[in-house]
């Protein structure tokens, strides 16, 4: 099936008589015949269901309808995207572990990495997202785990090397983690790129609609585990039984491990109806991408041109930072995400998205409906001005979220706020 049809109909299948619309299990138990049956499910949760913590049936389709869009071999939903990222470095990372991070990546995943991972003993080894392939190489260490990057990155919209970053992470035998978020397996899919694990904040374009908070983990079944490099999967794990996880699970075991080690003990996992919810949203994605894509750059394009602001960052533009790398990694378009820097700083920027009417501020992003933020208030407030510059975030920078109203309404909008500065 081509992606559009996925959407549709990966994850679940009615048979005769069943709902053709995925229904909600809203259930958090599961019933056997016996002790005995509910034993050899304890032994091995892939079986079956033993409790909601783990896994839900509506879930469970949502799970393989992501992992297919994504050319994965399965996929875990968390219960937020800031979930999924603690939780892909936390399945192969513990105390006295190193992983290397592109610097330019979202604030609140800046600070995951940057602090609460330093005091779990995981040191995160920053590095420039344009760095050059030598300079990658030389900021890994013996104790390097693993490797993270965003395809589009939240608010610079640097375009990751996904095929760079990948060589590199493979030549030092760890995986490279790419977040999705932005461009969505409509735009780009990093496992063809190279990428081992990839994940998603679905509170963005998975969902649209910004009704619910979650997250997702895709495993791509590719990267081989067992250079001795990563003896949590393939030494027994004590606390399920001794159970190997490149032996028993080789099609997926990074994603089985997450399961029954992590989401057993943090459970945080999302509700029967929140994934119900996302599903609604992944139905409906190629088209709403599409249309994203096609206002932004208009959007864009009428930005740049106003004489106002000192640049516009949408790697869709002609001449915009990343645009020959946004040819080759997302060809048909680069979301509906624009940063760009208002003239006059700070206080310009403030006064400017002070004066929007039709765009919400509000701390969100990749909404249906348009709707600004300014990172170094927000988002990034809690950056240093070092990390700042870093992640590319001046003060009168502005994340502008292109939603689909006529993009008329949007032009007009902006076009009112930008002649009360």
């Amino acid at each position: 099936m081509k992606i559009e049809t996925k959407c549709l109909h990966e994850g679940y299948t009615p048979k005769n008589g069943e709902p053709r619309v995925m229904p909600i299990v809203q259930s958090t138990t599961y019933v056997y015949d016996s002790t005995d049956d509910v034993a050899a499910v304890f032994d091995d949760p892939t079986k079956s269901l033993i409790y909601s913590r783990f896994e839900n049936p509506t879930t469970d389709c949502v799970e393989k309808k992501i992992a297919a869009l994504e050319g994965g071999a399965a996929a875990m939903c968390t219960s937020s995207g800031q979930a999924a990222s603690l939780l892909a470095i936390l399945n192969i990372c513990e105390a006295g572990d190193s992983f290397i991070a592109s610097s330019s990546i979202y604030g609140g995943t800046i600070n995951l990495f940057g602090f609460t991972l330093k005091r779990m003993g995981i040191e995160c080894i920053w590095v420039d997202n344009g760095c050059s392939e030598e300079e990658l190489n030389a900021a890994f260490k013996p104790n390097t785990k693993a490797v993270f990057g965003e395809t589009l990155a939240n608010p610079a919209l640097t375009v990751l090397d996904i095929e760079m970053w990948a060589k590199a992470a493979h030549a030092h035998g760890v995986p490279l983690i790419v977040d999705n978020t932005f461009a969505t397996p409509i735009l780009c899919r990093p496992i063809e790129w190279g990428a081992d694990i990839v994940i998603h904040s679905t509170s963005k374009y998975m969902d649209g609609h910004a009704v619910q908070v979650g997250g997702v983990i895709v495993d791509s079944g590719k990267f081989d585990w067992t250079s001795g490099k990563f003896p949590c999967m393939t030494e027994p794990d004590e606390s399920y039984h001794g159970i190997v996880y490149t032996e028993k699970y080789a099609f997926a075991p990074y994603i089985v491990k997450a399961r029954m080690q992590l989401m057993r003990d943090f459970g945080c996992y999302p509700a029967a109806n929140s994934s119900f919810l996302l599903n609604l949203g992944l139905e409906t994605l190629p088209v709403r991408m599409k249309q994203y894509c096609e206002n932004a750059l208009k959007v864009a394009k009428y930005i740049k041109d106003t004489g106002k602001v000192e640049f516009v960052t949408y790697p869709a533009l002609e001449g915009s930072k990343g645009h020959e790398l946004a040819k080759k990694y997302l060809p048909n378009g680069t979301s509906g995400v624009i940063s760009f820097s208002i003239k006059g700083g700070r206080n310009t920027a403030v006064k400017f998205m002070d004066s929007l009417k039709l765009a919400s501020n509000e701390v969100h992003v990749a909404d249906i409906r348009t709707c600004v933020l300014h990172p170094a208030s927000a988002t990034h407030r809690q950056l240093t001005d070092e990390q700042l510059v870093a992640a590319g975030i001046d003060g009168g920078l502005i994340r502008l979220s292109v939603g689909l109203e006529n993009v008329e309404d949007i032009i007009a909008d902006l076009e009112g706020a930008f002649a009360k500065i």
